[in-house]
């Protein structure tokens, strides 16, 4: 929630800053208030600055909730407590009270784990040491070392001269002292805001398991080999499902035979997700690299077939009226008239049908791979390698990002007509 509201916070701030920067740098062009933009989504385009503050708001967050060397110390988020740590406690026996000093020392998961070396004290409650690891918590039975323990009726009434009970705590400078309903201390150093690296990574240590993977591999394969796997799944899925669903759809678009025959089964086929197929998929072709294409294919399929539905639903009649009077014939029309005008919706359900398709092959490739990008994440997270998992992650999500630009490309060079009557 921290994380949430900086972001927000952010967000906000560099809106305002950008806009009284822009206001104040560029001349006034009081001819642009005579043009309507607001509700027209072909006049937005992306502000570069927002984008440009929103990568690198996320890169600080990153950073500075993981301790990351990449960025100054003073943008660190609070970090957990390590070093030596000490409070006393006050035990009662048989009508004596004495107080004793419990040094906790803190270290880093593969850190110095040796406890202090302490004197015992005077009276019958001794001085106690102990080693935890950060971010961990330990018990501690202090009368373990003591000359009237816990048989003898000794029992701990206060922590730093606050009282404590069964079931209480009290919160010191470096850590949280709790008591178990038994009497027994739990010591919880501070964690701060920091990520644990299990849960978060540092960029850094991403950074470098990315260049040790791509030098060594993973699993007996290269890093490109597992990339290129899922990417080459992809793309033969996706054509099989375009080269049957665009044809499909345009049948469905010009046929009320086929559009009665076949509308029951897109509409019922759509709204299932494609991983909800795996199991049925596995059956029917197994685990090996058929199963997952028919996966795809069927992932494909039917975006591919709605689009090209609609794209012919949506060409202007006025066109084939003009057309017909000029004298075309049924199959000019469709080659001149349908097709152009129908694709700007199939690249828009093709855009849609790769991004569904480039996740549903990850999810298929967590039940059951050799290869692939999918099989890293999930070999990973089972040792807990949280930096590959995340590395994984953001390959994934850099290869969409890069399909749906070289996808926008091909169609403005494609369908350069698109958005005009």
């Amino acid at each position: 929630m921290i994380i949430l509201a900086i972001y927000i916070a952010i967000f906000a701030g560099g809106y305002f800053a950008v806009k009284q920067i822009t206001a104040s740098t560029q001349p006034k062009d009081y001819t642009s208030l005579k043009t309507v933009t607001f509700g027209d989504e072909s006049a937005v385009r992306p502000n570069r600055a927002a984008s440009i503050i929103s990568v690198v708001t996320i890169f600080l967050l990153w950073g500075a909730f993981t301790g990351s060397s990449l960025i100054p110390s003073f943008l660190h988020a609070p970090a957990a407590f390590t070093g030596t740590g000490e409070f006393s406690y006050t035990v009662e026996a048989g009508g004596q009270s004495d107080d004793a000093t419990v040094t906790v020392n803190v270290h880093e998961a593969d850190g110095d784990a040796a406890e202090p070396v302490v004197e015992a004290g005077d009276g019958f409650a001794k001085n106690d040491v102990m080693s935890v690891a950060k971010y961990r918590s330990k018990l501690l039975r202090v009368d373990k070392n003591d000359e009237l323990g816990r048989t003898d009726g000794a029992q701990i009434t206060a922590v730093n001269g606050q009282a404590i009970a069964p079931g209480g705590e009290v919160f010191t400078d470096f850590a949280r002292i709790g008591m178990t309903p038994k009497g027994t201390l739990n010591i919880v150093p501070n964690t701060g805001w920091q990520m644990q690296p299990l849960y978060l990574p540092p960029p850094e240590k991403v950074a470098s398991r990315l260049a040790e993977i791509s030098s060594t591999g993973f699993r007996n394969s290269t890093l490109w080999e597992h990339l290129g796997f899922s990417l080459f799944r992809v793309v033969i899925g996706f054509l099989i499902g375009a080269a049957v669903g665009i044809p499909l759809g345009y049948a469905m678009g010009l046929s009320n035979w086929f559009r009665g025959w076949f509308d029951p089964v897109v509409e019922f086929m759509r709204p299932v997700p494609p991983l909800a197929l795996i199991p049925l998929v596995i059956i029917w072709a197994g685990i090996g690299e058929v199963g997952k294409i028919v996966l795809l294919f069927l992932a494909a399929l039917w975006i591919m077939a709605i689009a090209a539905r609609s794209g012919v639903s949506g060409v202007n009649i006025t066109k084939v009226h003009a057309a017909y009077s000029l004298g075309a014939s049924k199959w000019q029309i469709m080659r001149h008239v349908i097709i152009p005008n129908s694709l700007p919706e199939i690249f828009t359900g093709a855009r849609v049908a790769m991004g569904v398709c480039w996740g549903t092959v990850v999810a298929a490739e967590l039940v059951a791979a050799e290869k692939g990008a999918g099989m890293m994440i999930m070999v990973a997270s089972k040792f807990q390698n949280t930096d590959i998992v995340l590395m994984g992650i953001i390959l994934i999500g850099v290869i969409g990002f890069s399909i749906d630009v070289l996808m926008r490309w091909a169609e403005n060079i494609l369908v350069p007509w698109k958005g005009r009557s």
